[in-house]
């Protein structure tokens, strides 16, 4: 199987849709078209925009292949190639400025993430893998720690109070009891600081397959 080329595409995909979020980002609420869904998570212009990109992208290229995203959901195509897309993980970030949101790209062949592409377009890093072709930072190759314990290992998490909601408050106490440090602001950037060996673990209670589309391979 030959995967260089969609992982290139992935590439190319996360950082266009990646560059047109820029456009966006540090604006008002006003500017960014801030609305919030159904569960009140907030979605901007941003966000729809960037999907969309990604998605003509996707069926100009390879019009066979299933889609599934964030914002627009998944097409009706029963096929063995699927790309997982979150046009902004961290929407919460991008809102407020803060520089830790990605664009994610993920995909599955035959069920497994095969191929895989995060961009954090306000840092210019672009952590990118694919199955036997290993995993680069801005081209360069990377791989996780060799930590051995947590007493030796900074854990990332999204949000305290989740721990507690989906009944998990109790293990997490004691996981950041036993490491040696407790970061938050994570979202899909802590799990690229543990695929880069910056991070030993990253913690998130729930996530959707779009929140994790490329990571399977990027770890």
């Amino acid at each position: 199987m030959k995967l260089r080329p969609l992982l290139d595409f992935a590439t190319e995909l996360a950082y266009d849709a990646g560059r047109l979020t820029l456009g966006y980002f540090g604006r008002s609420a006003e500017g960014l078209g801030l609305d919030y869904k159904a569960d009140a998570s907030p979605v901007t212009l941003a966000d729809r925009e960037a999907e969309a990109l990604i998605r003509r992208r996707i069926s100009a290229r390879y019009p066979e292949h299933a889609i599934l995203g964030e914002e627009f959901g998944e097409d009706a195509k029963n096929a063995s190639h699927r790309w997982l897309v979150d046009p902004i993980d961290g929407t919460k970030a991008f809102v407020r400025g803060v520089p830790l949101y990605g664009v994610l790209v993920g995909l599955e062949i035959e069920g497994r993430v095969e191929v895989g592409a995060a961009y954090f377009p306000a840092l210019n890093e672009m952590c990118a893998a694919a199955t036997e072709l290993g995993c680069t930072l801005n081209g360069r190759a990377v791989r996780v720690s060799t930590a051995q314990s947590l007493a030796e290992s900074t854990v990332g998490f999204t949000d305290v109070a989740s721990f507690a909601t989906y009944g998990r408050a109790e293990a997490w106490e004691r996981i950041a009891a036993a490491s040696y440090d407790r970061r938050g602001w994570s979202d899909a950037y802590g799990h690229m600081l543990v695929a880069t060996g910056r991070m030993e673990a990253m913690f998130d209670p729930v996530m959707n397959a779009w929140d994790c589309g490329p990571f399977p391979v990027l770890l």
